[in-house]
């Protein structure tokens, strides 16, 4: 009965404070439809209108034969889950769910290999951590370079560990690719690539029109719940709760020997990752290194704003969001644990860190054509880097396989 009382409870609250407080209200909206506006529709609208064509023109299925020798054994996903890996790390949240959800309704993935895959590839993007982060609220360039590396890495390594998340589940998938391996690689994909495409057989223009309304429509949500946190975290300050939650938090982190004024930071973080890294750039009395740890956590954990838009995003397939928030959990503890190793070893390159660095990834995000169509350019160019990195991975293992497996079979013969 509490899963009936205690949402009715919460909305019932929020709502007497928005009526106490209606000023403060009204600008956390703003607040929150000016960065969705400015920053995260321009900056996310061409690729989800890219990726869903992608998918209806059956590159990602042509993608998914070519990449499933090194996507398989490694994260235990099929290889059309390289797509949304490459996708997610150069875009940002929430791509990763969004595409793993299309996956999972065109059936290129089972329920448990959609929950793998998304556990590590909702990330956010270079562009966040770079310029928001380390030069907007840091106020360090240089500290762009470990913030990005520590969560790539923590990202990777939660998917690594969740490979073994129900691993007994068979895929049919992979039993498919399996009796297919007699003919080349190459052809599997090129085939799989017309086949898809014939099953999708929808005019160019229509299809273009739906993957713009329904990328429109998934970004006017990502939007919605952008103001809504926004709203949230205004009336918990207001109301004094976050002020008595402060101390308990303090407690916890000097037991692990972190800044307890780091409290607020991390208690905003929970809710929002914007305005939680906002809060620790912010404290004069913690050290660099602290605000770049804390911040690390942060952004891994990645905020509940953007949990509920992964929960709505996969509400309408059998994706179970706990596998989900577990991996959420493991990044944000492994992002602080290697941020704090990588600053050992790099602290004396700090200062000179920036230099090596793009003079675009030096800039906060801004609302603006120019820094749109920087960040798309930036962002298109890492996607292909990254899935051309993966393919020629891919292809070297299967080939190198195949050339074993011809030369056990000389052997075998020469024997008889």
């Amino acid at each position: 009965m509490l899963s009936f009382y205690f949402p009715a409870f919460i909305a019932i609250l929020l709502t007497i404070g928005m009526i106490f407080y209606p000023k403060e209200a009204f600008e956390a909206s703003l607040n929150g439809l000016a960065i969705w506006w400015n920053i995260v529709f321009p900056a996310l609208l061409p690729f989800f209108i890219f990726s869903q064509l992608l998918i209806g023109l059956g590159v990602v299925h042509f993608l998914g034969v070519l990449l499933e020798p090194i996507m398989r054994p490694v994260f235990n996903v099929p290889g059309v889950g390289s797509f949304v890996m490459a996708m997610g790390l150069a875009s940002g949240f929430p791509i990763g769910a969004v595409l793993t959800t299309k996956l999972r309704e065109d059936n290129l993935c089972n329920k448990v290999e959609a929950e793998r895959l998304m556990s590590f590839t909702n990330t956010a993007d270079p562009l966040f951590m770079f310029g928001a982060v380390a030069v907007g609220m840091l106020h360090a360039p240089s500290t762009g370079m470990i913030i990005a590396l520590a969560h790539y890495l923590s990202s990777i390594s939660v998917g690594l560990i969740m490979r073994f998340y129900r691993a007994g589940e068979k895929s049919r998938l992979k039993e498919k690719t399996r009796q297919n391996r007699k003919s080349g690689i190459v052809r599997r994909a090129l085939k799989a690539l017309v086949e898809a495409r014939q099953k999708d057989n929808r005019p160019f223009g229509k299809m273009l029109g739906e993957t713009v309304a329904e990328s429109v429509k998934t970004l006017l949500l990502i939007g919605g719940f952008i103001m809504l946190f926004s709203v949230v975290l205004t009336m918990l300050d207001l109301s004094g709760i976050i002020s008595v939650i402060a101390p308990l938090v303090s407690k916890g982190l000097t037991l692990i020997k972190i800044d307890p004024d780091l409290s607020s930071a991390f208690i905003r973080g929970l809710f929002e990752l914007d305005l939680g890294c906002q809060t620790a750039g912010s404290l004069q009395s913690v050290t660099l290194d602290e605000k770049i740890i804390a911040v690390g956590v942060i952004i891994a954990w990645s905020g509940l704003s953007v949990h509920a838009q992964v929960a709505s995003i996969t509400s309408s397939t059998d994706i179970s969001i706990i596998p989900y928030l577990f991996a959420r959990v493991v990044h944000a503890i492994l992002a602080g644990i290697y941020t704090a190793l990588l600053l050992g070893p790099l602290k004396m390159h700090l200062a000179t860190d920036v230099l090596f660095q793009q003079v675009f990834l030096q800039t906060v995000p801004q609302g603006d054509i120019p820094y749109w169509y920087s960040r798309t350019i930036f962002m298109g160019a890492r996607f292909i880097l990254i899935l051309s990195i993966l393919v020629g991975l891919s292809l070297l293992i299967y080939y190198a396989g195949s050339l074993k497996t011809k030369k056990n079979k000389v052997l075998r013969f020469n024997r008889f």
